[in-house]
C-alpha cells in the first residue's frame, strides 16, 4: 500500500490551520462542502460530489488540538469514481510550529503541515489524479489561511 504525501509551509497560526482542518465550515471552505454528522461511534464528514460518486463519509478518528487531525473514509463508491480506491484509507493532518530558513520568508516562525493520505492502492487507476487533487486542495487552504 502505498501513501500521497505533501508538507505545504503555511504563514499563519497552528490555531488557524487546526480551526480549517477540524470544522465541518473549515474543511468546506478549501474542500468540497461538508456535513458534520454524530453517529453512535464519533463524528463523521459527509461530502456530496456527485451523482456518479456516492456520498463521501469520512469518520473523525482523532482532533488533538492544534496538532493532528485523522479520518478515515468508511464510504463506498461506484468503480468508475476516483473516490473507489478510498474505503479503508486513512488521511492524516500533523501541524507543526518550525523556525523559516532566512530565504523563505521575512517572517521568523510558520506552520508546517504535512500531510499523508494513507493505504491506497498506487496501482488505482486515479491514484496519480488523487495526489494531484490532493495539492491543489492543499494550496487552497494554504491561501485561506494566509
Amino acid at each position: 500500500m502505498a501513501t500521497i504525501w505533501h508538507e505545504v509551509w503555511i504563514e499563519a497560526s497552528a490555531q488557524m490551520v487546526y480551526q480549517t482542518l477540524s470544522t465541518a465550515e473549515g474543511v468546506s471552505s478549501w474542500w468540497d462542502k461538508q456535513t458534520a454528522v454524530q453517529n453512535g461511534t464519533g463524528w463523521v464528514l459527509e461530502s456530496n460530489p456527485g451523482p456518479d460518486h456516492g456520498v463521501l463519509k469520512l469518520k473523525v478518528l482523532d482532533l488533538s488540538k492544534d496538532k493532528r487531525i485523522e479520518w478515515e473514509c468508511i464510504s463506498n463508491h461506484p468503480k468508475n469514481s476516483p473516490a473507489s480506491a478510498w474505503t479503508g484509507t486513512h488521511v492524516i493532518f500533523e501541524i507543526a510550529r518550525r523556525s523559516v530558513p532566512p530565504w523563505a520568508s521575512n517572517k521568523s516562525e510558520m506552520t508546517i503541515l504535512t500531510f499523508r493520505h494513507s493505504h491506497r492502492d498506487e496501482n488505482s487507476e486515479y491514484f496519480g489524479f488523487c495526489n494531484f487533487k490532493w495539492g491543489e486542495a492543499l494550496q487552497k487552504l494554504k491561501r485561506i489561511c494566509e
